[in-house]
């Protein structure tokens, strides 16, 4: 029976396999913690890249401040997992999800969320109260910060938003969130960072706007990957919450460079030759997703493309060595956050060793 343990190689792995090199996510991890650690933020690291319970202990271990996850069935996974210091960063609207939170609530009081609206506030406060839950949950303002996707506008809608919350018993209000993530991949520093201080400016300013108006706004949280080190500069941020550096992707590779490595890759197999200098591999859409473009093989003197749901192509100019049927190539994903979600297990291996076997906890959990 085919049943991968710790100790064997890369060898032993059926393909397409998510493998990750122990040796560059450390040294991502340490990276990170290295630069953001000293300007005195707390680090809150999401799990919508990783979906895993063990990695967000490692992240804990290396000086994170609890973790974030998107939905309410993300932090239900993570949970049942061991891991319960999450807040949750999508707005959660509707009786199914809002009782979800309840359930989950009742068992981890270490859950928070994010609300944007009177509607969402109101129902997930009488959802509570109904159980007969004594301790109100811990709240914050998502506020629009530029994205246009989530968030109450700034300025007097977010002040009303926050009185509202105010009078709701089950409802605690600590803090704003604000996600910046249309600047997450933009390629130009400079650009990436004048556009986030204008984006922490609005931020920042509408958490003193409330702690004027006599909220106790004590959580100030942003930040991804492209934008945390130029957020921790700003006076009145407390708290960041970047993910993909830990195993990135040509995406964020493209865009902000190699500090960080491309720690996790997608191994895969030549399955059939197709000319002279064609391969076709056995990692397809199902695999390797395309949505920020095509992933890479490591080795860039092959090119790749997608030939469907399970299999790819790789060729070569003339003069590079040949791939033959069999041979084992590693992809490096275009969004990594999309790409775990296809799969699994990751095979976290050092020089070719596995070393250990994580469980994405809460791949496919989109509730």
């Amino acid at each position: 029976m085919y049943a991968p343990k710790i100790g064997d190689t890369l060898d032993d792995l059926d393909t397409p396999s998510m493998i990750v090199d122990l040796d560059l996510m450390e040294q991502n991890i340490k990276k990170l913690f290295s630069t953001l650690l000293p300007t005195g933020r707390n680090i809150r690291p999401h799990l919508k890249t990783t979906k895993s319970a063990a990695l967000a202990h490692k992240l804990v271990a290396a000086g994170a401040k609890g973790c974030c996850v998107a939905k309410v069935s993300e932090a239900e996974a993570i949970t049942a997992a061991g891991f319960d210091d999450i807040l949750i960063t999508c707005e959660i609207i509707g009786r199914q999800k809002v009782q979800r939170l309840v359930e989950l609530y009742k068992r981890h009081r270490g859950i928070r969320i994010v609300v944007d609206s009177v509607v969402g506030a109101t129902a997930i406060n009488d959802a509570l109260q109904a159980e007969g839950i004594m301790e109100p949950i811990s709240v914050l303002v998502d506020l629009d910060v530029g994205l246009h996707r989530t968030g109450v506008a700034p300025g007097e809608p977010a002040l009303d938003l926050a009185t509202h919350v105010s009078t709701l018993p089950m409802l605690r209000l600590i803090g704003v969130q604000g996600y910046e993530g249309h600047l997450q991949h933009l390629h130009s520093r400079e650009d990436r960072r004048t556009q986030c201080l204008e984006s922490m400016k609005t931020l920042t300013e509408t958490a003193s706007a409330l702690r004027t108006a006599g909220f106790n706004i004590q959580v100030v949280t942003t930040g991804g990957t492209g934008t945390a080190e130029f957020c921790a500069t700003v006076p009145g941020v407390t708290e960041l919450q970047p993910g993909s550096f830990i195993f990135m992707d040509t995406d964020y590779r493209n865009a902000v460079g190699t500090f960080y490595a491309n720690s996790l890759t997608i191994l895969a197999t030549v399955i059939s030759q197709q000319g002279e200098r064609r391969v076709t591999i056995d990692a397809g859409l199902k695999s390797l997703t395309t949505d920020s473009g095509l992933a890479e093989c490591k080795d860039p003197r092959y090119r790749h493309e997608n030939l469907g749901d399970e299999h790819g192509a790789l060729s070569w100019e003339e003069g590079t060595p040949a791939l033959v049927i069999g041979d084992r190539v590693e992809m490096v994903p275009s969004h990594i956050d999309p790409t775990i979600n296809l799969h699994d297990v990751y095979y976290a291996h050092r020089r070719g060793v596995i070393e250990e076997i994580w469980a994405v906890d809460s791949r496919g959990k989109v509730q």
